[in-house]
């Protein structure tokens, strides 16, 4: 029988070849939501994922599914939407919004008997990320109807990835705006790719592949230029990030 990794508060992750194959990926318990946790955690491919009935428990899946940006998918009905210039996307704008409005969107049931509104993004985890957002770490892109806040999506950025962690709308087809815009502003500035975390079919949709855990361990770690030589973010990163409007 294997045992959970407990991680006291300063103590280093496990190796992520010890997480589990059932429940897949679950790494460990324990620890805290620092920056500091964190930027460590998505820097080894490693993330958050409990309830507020549970202990904090970190994950590292195997297999990863992510979205290379030559491989993103638009349909049709997508694209007429870019064409009609209706809504105004944004990045950095309303960080704190997005995260609320995310915690707060009905979810299917894992039964999918129905929905709930139990969610996974705690107060705690809401504290934290705003917290790694105003360090410069976490970003949102927003997608904007006039003053009114439509969909959006958060994540963390790790180098030239972005980690996705959770999207919502509120008027059909707003959140995968926002998924244009963000593949299109990262294009731009040359990244890699966007790290879905677990696979769905959904995200197949919209050009998702799964990946070994090891091969994107291996290709995080390969861009992974966060920080400079004195500790700080770096310039290129500073500026691919900055707040600004990016309506595709």
């Amino acid at each position: 029988m294997l045992a959970l990794h407990y991680i006291e508060n300063d103590a280093p992750f496990p190796a992520v070849h010890e997480a589990l194959d059932d429940p897949n990926g679950l790494l460990a318990f324990g620890g805290d939501l620092s920056p500091q946790r964190l930027f460590s955690a998505y820097s080894q491919g490693i993330f958050p994922w409990f309830s507020d009935d549970e202990p904090l428990l970190w994950w590292s899946p195997d297999p990863r599914a992510i979205i290379n940006l030559d491989d993103f998918c638009v349909s049709k009905s997508l694209k007429k939407l870019v064409r009609q210039r209706k809504y105004k996307v944004t990045l950095n704008h309303a960080f704190d919004r997005v995260i609320d409005t995310c915690s707060a969107i009905p979810r299917v049931t894992q039964s999918g008997s129905g929905v709930s509104n139990e969610t996974w993004i705690t107060d705690d985890m809401k504290a934290a990320y705003s917290q790694l957002h105003g360090l410069g770490i976490a970003h949102s892109v927003e997608v904007w109807e006039n003053e009114e806040l439509v969909g959006g999506l958060y994540g963390v950025g790790i180098g030239k990835v972005y980690c996705g962690e959770s999207m919502f709308h509120k008027k059909s087809n707003a959140s995968k705006l926002a998924m244009v815009a963000l593949v299109e502003h990262m294009r731009s500035q040359q990244m890699a790719f966007i790290d879905c975390q677990l696979p769905t079919e959904h995200l197949a949709s919209l050009g998702a592949r799964t990946v070994s855990r090891n091969d994107f361990i291996k290709t995080l770690k390969e861009n992974n230029q966060t920080v400079n030589s004195q500790g700080e973010l770096s310039s290129e990163y500073v500026q691919r990030w900055r707040s600004r409007v990016i309506t595709p």
